[in-house]
């Protein structure tokens, strides 16, 4: 039977102010990407993220960042693999304090933003990146986007992967996403999303923005928390899932 890990980045507000989509989203998700306070996040917000998902039982994984509150870890810097390492450990460090002080188990890494799509192509960074995830656990699975420099870092150095594809953004040729800055980056089209979740999940392929069928492999799906409609969305690709076989269940350490 096949099955489908459904990831969200959370926990990306600050103080008083937690997402408001993602208390409700956790009941339509299996894994939470909780931002660790370079992005986004902060202490209130990490706490109480940690807190709800071991409540609806969501496995939480560490959503580490460039140090880019202004640009919500979007734009691209210059750093170099050493300071890769430093940022990573560090995040997850911190979010793992309230995950220990919760109770619960940290069960992932994913990277954010322009870090992620930084080290999906630039070996260097994706090296350190994971080498950051090895020394602080080497049971933590790396999620990362399918195919890329990252993935294979992982396997060199022996941690368990969890390739990821994405419900809402379009794919170039060579596999990787579209850029945000450009026009054409998102899928705003509901049916579209649903018809390219469906085609990843059961038939490892995604249609790139050239027509260009792609086979990748699909172990979680992203599903974004910040739209208007994202909880409705969650919910429908929940359901469709599972309407058509296809089990939800947590990437398995």
């Amino acid at each position: 039977m096949q099955s489908i890990d459904l990831n969200c980045d959370m926990g990306e507000a600050f103080g008083n102010y937690p997402m408001p989509n993602d208390d409700t989203l956790m009941d339509y998700i299996t894994s939470a990407n909780i931002a660790c306070g370079y992005h986004a996040g902060d202490p209130e917000v990490m706490q109480h993220t940690v807190a709800m998902a071991i409540k609806k039982g969501v496995a939480i994984g560490a959503h580490p960042g460039l140090p880019d509150l202004q640009g919500f870890g979007r734009r691209d810097m210059k750093i170099s693999a050493n300071e890769a390492y430093q940022i990573t450990l560090y995040q997850i460090g911190a979010l793992y304090g309230f995950v220990k002080a919760a109770g619960g188990k940290l069960h992932h890494v994913k990277a954010h933003g322009a870090l992620y799509n930084m080290a999906a192509k630039d070996a260097a960074l994706a090296k350190a990146i994971v080498q950051a995830v090895h020394d602080f656990d080497s049971s933590l699975i790396l999620y990362a986007l399918a195919g890329s420099e990252m993935i294979e870092a992982a396997k060199k150095t022996g941690i368990v992967t969890a390739s990821e594809v994405f419900a809402d953004r379009t794919y170039q040729d060579d596999g990787s996403l579209t850029p945000r800055t450009q026009s054409n980056a998102l899928i705003t089209n509901e049916q579209q999303s649903i018809n390219q979740v469906l085609l990843m999940v059961k038939n490892q392929q995604v249609i790139s923005v050239n027509k260009k069928t792609i086979n990748l492999k699909a172990e979680t799906l992203c599903l974004h928390g910040d739209g208007v409609h994202a909880v409705a969305f969650a919910k429908m690709i929940n359901q469709k899932l599972k309407s058509d076989g296809i089990t939800i269940k947590a990437s398995a350490q």
